[in-house]
């Protein structure tokens, strides 16, 4: 069971990473040059705005996705 978790929290370090690199290049190059990546800035934003629009339940859920991250 300890494999497991130890290759699903390297696995999510490198996909955080990948995301890190993919917002940086959005922001540099603007979205439309990044044919396999779309907008991903836009995305975030628009996934913060949601859960901001949805009140307590988007923030408990905002709370939900940073412990999960943060245990890892």
């Amino acid at each position: 069971m300890d494999n497991i978790k130890t290759l699903v929290n390297n696995v999510t370090d490198v996909f955080v990473s990948l995301l890190a690199l993919a917002i940086v290049a959005s922001l540099l190059v603007g979205p439309s040059n990044m044919a396999f990546l779309g907008d991903v800035a836009g995305n975030i934003t628009s996934l913060v705005a949601t859960l901001g629009a949805a009140g307590l339940p988007g923030l408990i859920a905002l709370g939900i996705i940073l412990m999960l991250f943060r245990q890892g």
